[in-house]
Parts: C-alpha cells; sequence; structure tokens
C-alpha cells in the first residue's frame, strides 16, 4: 500500500530555456506543501538545432526568441554555474526536501562531445534523455511539426524507431524520459490513440531500452498507458523512475498517486530512499 508520493524526477524551473516563468524556490515549497519527499531539477541541455514552422511557433512561443528568419531553432547555452548555485540555494532553505541536481538531454546522441564537456560542470545527480527532435531531410524538426502534414501512425513510429538509435549511440543519460511523447501532440479530429495499434513498436524500443540498462519514466504530464509498463516489464524492464515534467511549481507532482499506484499494480515498489527509482 503506497504511504508516501514517490520523488519527482523530472521537474524544470527558470534555468530552463522554455520556461521564462519558472520558479525553482516556488517549486520546492510547492513540493513540500504536497508531500513530495524529494524533486529533482533535470534542466533542459539542448544542442541540437532544429525546423520548426509559423504554426509552431504560435503553439509554441517559448521558441520564438530563439528562431531566426530560416525557422530553424537555436536553444541558447546552458548556465550550469548559476543553475549549480540556485540548486545548493535552495537545499539551505528547504532541508527536509531531497533535492537532486539533473539535466534533460535532448538528443543526447547528436552532440556527444558537448554534453561530456557540459557534464564535467557538475555533479548532476538524475540524468535524462530525450527525443524532441526527429531526422528529416534537412535536419531535424519535432513531432509537432512533422504532424502538421504526416500521419500520426507515422510520426509515432518515426518516434519509436528513433528510440534504438538514442540508446545505441549515447551513454550519457540513465532514464529515457517520455517515452510516448508524440501522443502529447495527437490530432483532435484523428481516431483515438491506441497503444495496441503500436505493440511491436513499442515493444522494440522498450527492449533495446532494457537491454541497455535504462530506466523508463513514468511521465504523468499526459499519464503514461498502463499497457506501456505492463510491456516494459514483459521486455526485461527492471526500474521505472516518476516525472510530472512541470514547467510551473503549481504542475509538480501532479497525478503522482494515481502513477504510483499504477506502476504498483505491474508489480514495481519503491526503493529504499524517497528519490530511489521503483524496481520490481
Amino acid at each position: 500500500m503506497l504511504e508516501t508520493l514517490p520523488g519527482d524526477s523530472h521537474v524544470h524551473s527558470e534555468w530552463s530555456w522554455d520556461t521564462s516563468a519558472g520558479d525553482m524556490v516556488g517549486t520546492c515549497a510547492r513540493a513540500v506543501e504536497i508531500g513530495l519527499p524529494a524533486v529533482a531539477f533535470t534542466e533542459h541541455l539542448d544542442f541540437n538545432h532544429w525546423i520548426t514552422t509559423p504554426a509552431s511557433l504560435v503553439t509554441s512561443p517559448h521558441q520564438a526568441p530563439y528562431t531566426g528568419d530560416d525557422l530553424v531553432v537555436r536553444p541558447p547555452r546552458f548556465d550550469a554555474a548559476g543553475y549549480l548555485a540556485a540548486i545548493e540555494e535552495c537545499r539551505g532553505r528547504f532541508p527536509g526536501l531531497r533535492i537532486l541536481s539533473g539535466l534533460e538531454i535532448g538528443e543526447p546522441h547528436l552532440n556527444p562531445d558537448a554534453v561530456a564537456e557540459l557534464l564535467k560542470a557538475g555533479p548532476f545527480d538524475r540524468l535524462l534523455g530525450s527525443l524532441h527532435c526527429l531526422p528529416v531531410d534537412d535536419g531535424h524538426t519535432g513531432p509537432p511539426v512533422l504532424l502538421e502534414t504526416g500521419k500520426p501512425d507515422e510520426v509515432v513510429r518515426q518516434y519509436l524507431a528513433e528510440v534504438p538509435v538514442v540508446v545505441a549511440a549515447s551513454d550519457a543519460f540513465e532514464v529515457f524520459a517520455h517515452i510516448d511523447y508524440p501522443i502529447r501532440f495527437w490530432p483532435a479530429d484523428a481516431a483515438p490513440f491506441e497503444p495496441g495499434d503500436f505493440e511491436p513498436e513499442f515493444r522494440h524500443a522498450l527492449r533495446c531500452l532494457a537491454d541497455g540498462g535504462r530506466t523508463l519514466e513514468v511521465n504523468t504530464r499526459l499519464p503514461l498507458h498502463p499497457q506501456i509498463v505492463a510491456w516494459w516489464r514483459e521486455e526485461g524492464g527492471r526500474t521505472v523512475s516518476f516525472g510530472s515534467d512541470a514547467h510551473l511549481p503549481a504542475a509538480v507532482g501532479g497525478g503522482f498517486r494515481e502513477a504510483a499506484h499504477m506502476v504498483e499494480a505491474h508489480g514495481f515498489r519503491p526503493g529504499r530512499e524517497a528519490h530511489d527509482f521503483w524496481t520490481r
């Protein structure tokens, strides 16, 4: 029976370039208020550049300041020193909350040298790997752009096919974030998303993650479908983490109680410490 909430291993603050309204201190205060035992501030680290469209900039206005006339998004450099100093300040202000440093590394396989150099500024306690962009003929672009003209099922299959590529080419991260990322942008006029329509693709991606010794994130921004967690266990996955993907203090720990009960139902249990991965 679940007695305490799991730690939130995927949180953003003002130190993420896409989170101008983020607030590390406010997020810590909110975590204490709702009884979260731990948070990991996994700020965005992006060296990749990607193509956007005017329509995508309307739905993602945070990208506009970093988008050139060529409609290529070029994220700014991450201020590791400032971020780590802020982490230490929050640890002093909230001694009862376990606060982990961390990064969410976008497309870690594409810029391994730059990632390795930045990690020297650490320590970083929790490292997530993410796919926010997919390869196209003239560079990279995100699922929202691909869905402007592409079929949803083709975009999901392309995304899942890229997951093993990331795992094989990068050992910089331990947790793979939001494996269902394209589903966030599923068109309202399309038939409802059914994970069973993509079972072979999900299973292959999950098997590669498990074989690579990675941890699957149960991201609650869009609640992860229980079937995917079941496949994760069947394909050899041994650990899960929980992440709200919060970009505002109010969202930290969102949906965690329901997600924890779902994960428990599939045989995963809390670790010794509140910030530990859940294991089976």
